[in-house]
């Protein structure tokens, strides 16, 4: 199943998080232990069509808001003066952590706020581009990733459906001659990579997207990209192109993460066993596999209690390996959440900020002057 790719760094994220500590041997029934809901999986109750006119079911809608946490900016980052005319549909990474739910409850204060936490440092890089829409959405708890029994795959199932009612909502209000650009993390990655299958390749609204950032998700170039309707950005200057990029600090440590994927089936029915993943280097734009520490226009380091943050510039290199993995030297000094084997998951979008915030508007540039 697609989702075990993520069996291994869901773990770590969930016991660094959890613990404090590092973990040298995990075994996976111990984690099922901790981890996996045990209850009877619960068919979610299929949501009103209409359910994402209400502006409470939006982390952002749109600029403006008190609340709107998408329109953070860190020290040093250049001012907002006039955003730019995109629209950008924005799925939040897993922050439901407990395992009483297969799926989290919108009303569980905790997965939510940590959700607009995320979104202060994963989705604020666009907030120049335009208008940020980030759904809430009855997302599949992180036990999902971490078992191989069915309710793990209905849980992502069962959240998939909201994020296909939030696009079709987000589609309905949004201009029909607005560019759009679709990002996403790790989970919400991966719904992003069903969405484009299901309800963007071969669509007239293709026409309209900008580019596509799917980050912290492994995509074959072999048995996903050519079912997702968009070519890999080989280029700043290209438009209607895929984004991706998996972050590791060296000496890295995937291999494990290797074992999963390589077990996997792509969106084509074939296996993807030694196929390459995407790999975008996001300080080139996809021009070029490497680039030095020079070309990083600025990280975001956060502050201890991640409620606030700087840019730094030029503090870590990147380049592709021959896997698809992003390598990035030395390991920064970002935050206590680095996983064991030096994975920098959760800094997926942190360590490039200004890079993306600078990619995504020059990529308007260029798609307006087609």
């Amino acid at each position: 199943m697609a989702r075990k790719f993520l069996y291994v760094v869901a773990a770590l994220i969930m016991l660094v998080i959890a613990g404090g500590f590092v973990v040298r041997i995990y075994e996976k029934e111990l984690t099922e232990y901790a981890f996996v809901p045990t209850k009877k999986f619960e068919e979610q109750k299929a949501f009103a069509t209409n359910i994402y006119d209400d502006p409470k079911m939006w982390f952002a809608r749109g600029r403006g808001g008190a609340d709107n946490v998408t329109e953070w900016q860190p020290a040093g980052a250049p001012p907002i003066d006039v955003p730019g005319p995109a629209a950008i549909f924005f799925i939040h990474p897993t922050s439901y952590m407990e395992k009483n739910h297969w799926n989290a409850p919108l009303d569980d204060a905790l997965s939510q706020e940590r959700a607009k936490m995320f979104l202060r440092g994963l989705a604020s890089p666009f907030a120049a581009s335009g208008e940020i829409w980030a759904p809430r959405y009855r997302q599949a708890a992180i036990g999902a990733f971490l078992t191989d029994k069915p309710e793990g795959q209905m849980a992502l199932d069962a959240a998939y459906r909201d994020i296909l009612l939030a696009f079709d909502d987000f589609v309905a209000k949004v201009q029909k001659d607005r560019p759009i650009i679709l990002a996403g993390h790790s989970q919400g990655a991966l719904h992003l990579t069903h969405l484009l299958k299901d309800r963007v390749a071969g669509k007239p609204i293709a026409k309209r997207i900008v580019a596509v950032y799917a980050v912290g998700w492994p995509i074959s170039e072999a048995t996903d990209l050519p079912e997702m309707g968009f070519p890999a950005c080989k280029s700043p200057d290209q438009t209607g192109c895929i984004l991706a990029w998996q972050s590791f600090a060296e000496p890295a440590e995937y291999t494990r993460i290797l074992k999963i994927y390589d077990s996997t089936t792509g969106f084509n029915g074939q296996t993807r066993a030694n196929s390459k993943m995407l790999c975008t280097n996001p300080l080139t734009g996809g021009a070029k596999p490497e680039a030095d520490m020079a070309a990083n226009l600025g990280t975001l380091k956060p502050s201890d209690d991640l409620t606030t943050g700087e840019l730094i510039k030029a503090a870590v290199p990147a380049r592709c390996d021959q896997r698809g993995f992003l390598l990035i030297g030395d390991p920064p000094k970002l935050g206590p959440y680095v996983l064991p084997g030096n994975n920098y998951h959760v800094y997926d979008y942190p360590l490039f900020w200004a890079n993306v915030r600078a990619d995504a508007l020059w990529r308007i540039e260029k798609f307006l002057a087609r």
